[in-house]
């Protein structure tokens, strides 16, 4: 006999389940719930967890991401949406944020009860992101306004507070720009690939045409005429194949009949002169079709060149090393810094600390409702007209959070700098993974000196001007987000590798890193660069102007932080990081940088702005 559950919470999960299940259409779907952030797969669908309190807030968190999840599933076709993607970073969270708001507003008009579920969702979601507290459009998120306004036009309803602010803030520009597009929105809700074509006419009114790619329908044509003329073809060759059956027919005719059908083959088949008329039609003027300008190489400034991104390398650490040589770079950084891992453990085990004191949950007591105190049930005892006296759990405001270890890999760090941020990096996170936050760590370099590969193109085509960016880059990826640590552990080891640091374009490699982690789920993003010294490329700077790489730099770092879907912060190493970042702090010796790295990181979670600024060092009035 199965025990029953004692927590009030489980009636109402295993119901938010089935009634999730019938909405999706999907009896087979696993329903959990979870303090990850939500997420679904082929097989099963995380929801945000439920306490034993059950709170209105929560359970409406609850529903409307489970409503909304299971819209997505019920309407949503993977194969459509991948044929209409877009290839640009702007042009492509426009196309998945409208594709949302267009699975809600099916919902809301199908099923009413979904609608008010969904303002919850979205009401959360702009409450955590401060949406109602944005008044410049620049600092407002344009993917989330379009969405927001397809969603209106849609079922009509009024956004959240945050959400509607957010809307204000672009809707001139929109209707501006693609108010003729949107009145169609309501006849093409119910057919993906009728909203998608949409969607995709709609970024190219706000101006990211330049970065949708080919016309999905037009290739799709090219095919069907294809598959036309290899028929046609198919049924030319049928007469030369027929039997003698066939041939005596053709003897049997008369002359008339055979005078008649050449009349007719001669009407059929075009002069020369029609030949080109139709060409003509097809091609005006005689003019080759022309092919879409390419995306740009940087959303930062589109006007940022690169000769080629044919050598370019994203790779993952282990795949530069094998695991034996992984493992032996790895037992001689730690024996190298065997002194520093004790200074390194003290610092991580305060931020810890300091992490899990905020995360802990409290209670606040002698409420009128809640969970009975037992603790003062003595009082009760001693004097019954004393009333009972209650608890309640108080909410903790540590969000889900993601941390990114951006580390120059460039020759300049060579030696004890790049072993001290390897053991850094390699001991905070293992502290942050303990403390449910998850950490990603990156590096960034060149493949050669001087520009590789790229250079000797560039030579062989005759040294064209101002190629832009001229030499390979080598991105690395020595632990991602979802790995665990002890998997990575090795990998670190290959920072020691002879060969490995060479040159350093900071620009691309922030923005690499900022294209992953505005990807990620977590509700709260931190990217923090760990540098000493500008951008230095010497093939590319020989042959444009002096400043090229530090001026896509400071363009890339003003994107992240005017976007502020990333929170940045970085470490200079001898090196003056403050003239390029808003928040950053310059140490003058490397054995400073693990004290470094733990403050400001626990900087950014506390709780406390005044401390918060004064450790992030940011000087407004003394700017002013």
């Amino acid at each position: 006999m199965n025990k029953p559950s004692d927590n009030p919470a489980d009636p109402f999960k295993k119901a938010l389940a089935e009634t999730t299940k019938t909405i999706a259409d999907d009896r087979e779907l696993t329903v959990t719930y979870s303090v990850d952030p939500p997420g679904m797969t082929k097989e099963s669908m995380r929801l945000p967890q439920i306490t034993r309190r059950m709170n209105r807030d929560e359970i409406m968190l609850a529903r409307g991401t489970a409503d909304s999840m299971a819209l997505r599933r019920r309407h949503h076709d993977d194969g459509v949406h991948a044929h209409y993607a877009p290839q640009g970073e702007m042009a492509r969270a426009l196309y998945e944020a409208m594709e949302a708001a267009r699975c809600d507003a099916v919902g809301a008009r199908e099923m009413p009860g979904t609608a008010g579920n969904i303002d919850a969702r979205i009401a959360h979601e702009a409450q955590r992101k401060g949406y109602a507290q944005i008044t410049r459009s620049d600092d407002a998120p344009l993917e989330q306004a379009a969405a927001y306004m397809i969603r209106h036009l849609a079922t009509g309803r009024p956004l959240p507070e945050g959400a509607a602010n957010v809307l204000e803030l672009w809707r001139g520009f929109i209707e501006q720009q693609a108010g003729t597009t949107l009145e169609e929105v309501g006849d093409s809700l119910t057919d993906q690939a009728a909203f998608a074509r949409l969607a995709r006419r709609m970024i190219e009114d706000l101006g990211y045409g330049d970065q949708l790619g080919e016309d999905p329908d037009r290739e799709d044509e090219a095919d069907d005429d294809a598959e036309t003329e290899d028929q046609d073809e198919e049924q030319q060759e049928e007469p030369e194949s027929q039997g003698s059956e066939d041939q005596q027919s053709d003897d049997d005719s008369s002359e008339d009949d055979q005078a008649a059908e050449d009349g007719a083959q001669a009407e059929m088949v075009p002069d020369d002169s029609d030949e080109e008329m139709v060409e003509e039609t097809e091609l005006p003027e005689g003019e080759a079709p022309k092919e879409p300008p390419p995306p740009p190489h940087s959303d930062a400034d589109p006007g940022y060149k690169v000769f080629t991104t044919a050598n370019d390398e994203e790779i993952h650490a282990a795949d530069l090393a094998d695991p034996a040589e992984l493992e032996r770079l790895r037992a001689w950084l730690d024996q190298q810094l065997e002194p520093l891992k004790g200074a390194v453990g003290r610092l991580a085990n305060k931020l810890q600390r300091r992490l899990q004191a905020q995360q802990n949950r409290s209670w606040e007591f002698d409420r009128e409702e809640g969970i009975l105190d037992a603790g003062r049930l003595a009082r009760v005892v001693a004097n019954p007209t004393t009333p009972l006296s209650f608890k309640v759990e108080r909410d903790t405001d540590f969000r889900d959070t993601v941390v990114t270890l951006v580390l120059d890999n460039s020759g300049s760090m060579r030696g004890r700098p790049i072993s001290i941020a390897a053991i850094c990096a390699d001991v905070l996170a293992r502290t942050l993974e303990r403390c449910d936050v998850k950490v990603e760590i990156l590096g960034f370099t060149t493949r050669a000196w001087k520009g590789g590969q790229s250079r000797e193109r560039w030579l062989g085509e005759g040294r064209p001007q101002t190629p832009g960016r001229l030499n390979d880059l080598r991105h690395i990826i020595y632990k991602s987000a979802d790995s665990p640590w002890r998997r990575a552990r090795t990998n670190l080891g290959l920072m020691m590798k002879e060969g490995l640091l060479k040159e350093n374009i900071d620009g691309e490699a922030l923005e690499w890193a900022h294209r992953r982690l505005a990807g990620r789920r977590e509700a709260r993003r931190i990217m923090m660069v760990i540098s000493d010294g500008a951008p230095v490329d010497d093939s590319t700077l020989s042959v444009n102007p002096a400043n090229y790489l530090e001026q896509h730099l400071r363009d890339v770092i003003a994107m992240i932080e005017r976007r502020k879907q990333v929170e940045l912060i970085a470490i200079g190493i001898g090196h003056d990081v403050t003239r390029y970042y808003q928040h950053a702090v310059t140490i003058t010796d490397v054995e400073q940088l693990a004290g470094a790295m733990t403050e400001q990181l626990a900087a950014l979670f506390d709780a406390d702005p005044r401390a918060r600024a004064r450790i992030m060092g940011i000087r407004n009035a003394a700017r002013r």
